[in-house]
Formats: structure tokens, C-alpha cells, sequence
């Protein structure tokens, strides 16, 4: 049975080494071929729009927009309904690949069989 690694980041530059944190084990995963679902909560939010992860900085942390460009190409992210509504983010706003969905579809892919879920 294959497993999912579903990771909740839900700090952004407010708080960067956890958000660094998410991202980076998200990533890791990601390019070790674990099925990997990330979603952008709270401040990470804004990360879903082109261009906002790459002015995050965080010294000796690899680079926001690569770690999430590695998830988008091999995993799925997601940015929250509420979260994103809060932001005035829409799906027309996101990057590429990015959707957007709630807590039901969350609690559904962390309930899943095989499934290991992280909350940063």
C-alpha cells in the first residue's frame, strides 16, 4: 500500500522556520517519491499566488519557490477556502496547479488509508 504524506503549513513569513519547516519536509518527501499533498493555510496562503515564494527569505534554508515548484510538479497544493477568501485569493489568482478547497476535503485525504499528516 502506498503512502501519503499530507502536510498543513499554516505560518508564513509571520513565523519563517516553521513555514520553512513545512515546506522543506514536503519537498524532501516529494522528491523521494512519497505522494505528497501540501496545503497553504493561514498566512502560507498568499504562497499559492506566482511570485510570492520566491520573496520569502530565510537564512540557510533552500529557496521557498524551488521547494514548492518540486511539490507542484510531483505532489498536489492546496490552498485553503476560508484562508483564500480572507485574502480576496481566487482560483483565477493561484499559480498553475494550485486548487482550492476546505476542511471536508482535507479531513478526507488525512483520513485516508496510508495517510500521515503534519501540521506546522
Amino acid at each position: 500500500m502506498a503512502r501519503t504524506l499530507v502536510v498543513k503549513a499554516t505560518a508564513g513569513a509571520d513565523s519563517p522556520e516553521r513555514c520553512a519547516q513545512a515546506f522543506t519536509v514536503a519537498s524532501t518527501a516529494a522528491a523521494a517519491g512519497v505522494d505528497v499533498s501540501l496545503w497553504l493555510t493561514g498566512e502560507s496562503t498568499w504562497f499559492a499566488l506566482p511570485g510570492r515564494a520566491q520573496t520569502f527569505e530565510l537564512p540557510h534554508s533552500a529557496p521557498l519557490g524551488e521547494l514548492l515548484h518540486v511539490v507542484l510538479t510531483t505532489g498536489r497544493v492546496t490552498a485553503c477556502t476560508q484562508c483564500a477568501a480572507r485574502r480576496d485569493i481566487g482560483p483565477d489568482d493561484v499559480i498553475p496547479g494550485v486548487r482550492i478547497a476546505g476542511a471536508a476535503v482535507f479531513v478526507e485525504e488525512a483520513m485516508a488509508e496510508g495517510a500521515q499528516a503534519l501540521v506546522y
